[in-house]
Formats: structure tokens, C-alpha cells, sequence
């Protein structure tokens, strides 16, 4: 029973096939111009990602510019538990609005606050550094990184300078007991 259906449906699929041959040999002709045409096109472009988007070259000379008049502050000696401030000024000396998008400082001991607003060329900007020197002892070196519309869009400010330890004895284990 089996055996006796295949050949039936093996003459139908024949018949069907061999009629699409004739309707549709000249689309498949077609369609086939079309793909190696596509393929051509394309091996004579350089190949890329399709995520990949184009940027164009942006020439240095017209971004924002810092210009500070000192990258780095020594606040010399000072006590254990001291904050010391320093705000470093700057002019925008490029020829678009100076815009700083991130101030990051090396460490939880120093916090920055800056010019939110974009700086126009000519104009003065700041970058306000908070060091604090609790738990802190000897030489000290926090750096805070600058983020900006600039070449190279990385700028760095030092502070540095030396925290001496007030601690006695008695201050190091506590009140002492009676």
C-alpha cells in the first residue's frame, strides 16, 4: 500500500515542477543578473560592519583650548584632618565654546567642581579642587582628570604635598581607663 502511492506522488511532483520550469525560468534568470550584479558592487567596496557608523575628521585647531596659567598646586605641609582648597583657572584660548563633560579626581579624598556652563573663546573657566586629609599621612600626589571637547580631550591637574600625623599614643588607642 505504501509503494503503490509513491509512484503517484512522484509523477505529480514532476508534472509540477517541470511547469514551474517553463513559467519561471525567465524570473530565475533575472533574480540570478540581479545577485551577481550585487556581489560585484560589493567586492569592489571595502567591507565593513554593519554597525560600524562614519564619523567625519574633526580638525584640532577649531576645538576649545585649555590655557591655564599652572597644571599643578603644592599646598606644601599641613595637620592631619586638614581641607585644603585650590581652584585652577583657566581661559578657553581655541576658537569653539569649551565644553567640559566630566571632571574625575583620583581618589575619595579630593573632590572637583568646575564651569558647567560652556566657556566661549576669550573667556575664563575653573576647576575647583577640595583635598582632604583625614586619614591621610606623608606625601600625597591626587591628580583630577579633565574630560573636554579638546585634542587630546584628557587633561590632568596635580595637587601634591606632604601630610604630617598628629597622632600620640593616647590618641591612637583611645581614652585611657580609670
Amino acid at each position: 500500500m505504501k509503494y503503490s502511492f509513491l509512484p503517484a506522488i512522484l509523477l505529480a511532483g514532476s508534472l509540477f515542477v517541470g511547469s514551474c520550469d517553463s513559467k519561471n525560468k525567465e524570473k530565475i534568470e533575472e533574480l540570478e543578473r540581479k545577485i551577481t550584479e550585487l556581489e560585484q558592487s560589493q567586492a569592489s567596496q571595502p567591507k565593513q560592519p554593519s554597525n560600524v557608523q562614519s564619523v567625519a575628521k574633526i580638525d584640532p585647531s577649531t576645538l576649545g583650548k585649555f590655557k591655564f596659567d599652572d597644571m599643578q598646586f603644592d599646598f606644601g605641609t599641613i595637620d592631619q584632618g586638614k581641607v585644603v582648597e585650590h581652584t585652577f583657572t583657566f581661559t578657553n584660548d581655541g576658537q569653539s565654546p569649551l565644553i567640559i563633560s566630566n571632571v574625575q579626581a583620583s581618589c575619595g579624598c579630593t573632590t572637583p567642581d568646575w564651569s558647567k556652563q560652556p566657556v566661549k573663546p576669550g573667556e575664563e573657566g575653573h576647576v575647583k579642587v577640595r583635598f582632604n586629609s583625614a586619614h591621610k599621612s606623608g606625601a600625597q600626589s591626587p591628580t583630577v582628570t579633565i574630560t573636554a571637547n579638546t585634542s587630546p580631550s584628557i587633561t590632568k591637574l596635580k595637587l601634591k604635598g606632604t601630610v604630617n600625623t598628629n597622632n600620640t599614643a593616647s590618641n591612637i588607642a583611645g581614652p585611657v581607663k580609670k
